[in-house]
């Protein structure tokens, strides 16, 4: 007989290098992930660099689901769409702001699109994409999904690595992602005067003024695996570097998250991420010493998340 699946639960934006992040979480006790740290052992450390095209959370994921892919070409856009014959792409509608050195990009969140809005805002694109060859799919206000034979092995940058930078280092640079960065101005030009953006401002909403590809390729063959929860109430505090929230979505995250995880009967996986790193805790087999001396070496929790 096999052994059940461990409860996994993957934490994203747990851990933030800054010193801003650092100070949040000084003093702030986290006593059930002080009790997780102490039942679990050390599993997998996956670790790259904060320039790596997927952050360690989405690699946690796909890692989960079964999933081999080189940087930047893990295929979530695919996952979404449930389709398994073609590429696919994922494209967020955002905003990009001109600054007098950069162009960055705020969290598309601040957009507060709705259905309609976003209907309207794929409709006056899609000719532009229509007349390459894509085929495009509204799934969200925020996920345009399409098609095209250029997305498949494309790799591209997360948005999660995007939002509140500069946005020329993630730009896609392979010579097939060319045709991508004309329709990227070709979406700037014709939004920057037209109506949809007028009553926008109207509103007092920010414009939408270009787009965001990522997510690119085809689902991988064969069977997934069952997809763990992940909990990303750090997200938005961490991204838009919003420390205060942040530390109050770590304490809501301890009190509701990780204690429910900590009662849970069973084996159980924890992954922390941070921007370098995915950290694994699991049960592993232990005998009653190291069980007993477990409790006595447990990795004090805010140090541990300073190292992702």
């Amino acid at each position: 007989m096999s052994s059940p699946s461990p409860a996994t639960l993957i934490v994203p934006f747990a851990g933030a290098s800054n010193e801003a992040a650092r100070h949040a979480l000084h003093d702030l006790p986290l006593p059930q992930l002080d009790r997780l740290l102490a039942r679990l052992s050390p599993g997998t450390r996956d670790e790259a660099d904060a320039l790596s095209l997927s952050p360690p959370h989405e690699r946690a994921l796909a890692a989960a689901l079964g999933w081999q892919a080189e940087d930047g070409t893990l295929p979530w856009a695919a996952r979404l769409s449930g389709d398994n014959t073609q590429p696919w792409g994922l494209l967020t509608p955002v905003h990009l702001h001109v600054g007098t050195e950069q162009v960055s990009m705020t969290d598309p969140a601040a957009l507060q699109l709705d259905e309609a809005a976003s209907r309207e805002l794929l409709s006056i694109v899609a000719p532009l994409f229509e007349t390459e060859g894509f085929t495009l799919h509204w799934a969200g206000p925020l996920q345009w999904l399409a098609t095209h034979a250029l997305f498949d092995g494309l790799a591209t940058a997360s948005i999660d690595r995007v939002i509140g930078r500069n946005i020329d280092p993630w730009l896609p640079d392979q010579r097939s992602a060319r045709l991508i960065r004309r329709l990227q101005n070709e979406v700037q030009m014709l939004l920057y005067t037209h109506a949809v953006n007028d009553r926008r401002e109207a509103a007092g909403l920010p414009t939408v003024n270009s787009f965001w590809l990522s997510g690119c390729g085809r689902l991988p063959a064969g069977p997934t695996l069952p997809t763990p929860r992940v909990d990303d109430r750090l997200r938005g505090p961490a991204l838009n570097e919003d420390w205060t929230a942040w530390r109050e979505a770590w304490a809501a995250l301890d009190a509701g998250p990780l204690a429910t995880l900590a009662a849970t009967p069973g084996p159980l996986r924890l992954v922390l991420c941070g921007e370098r790193a995915a950290q694994t805790f699991e049960d592993l087999p232990r005998g009653l010493w190291q069980r007993l001396s477990a409790r006595w070496r447990a990795p004090a929790a805010t140090p541990l998340l300073e190292t992702l």
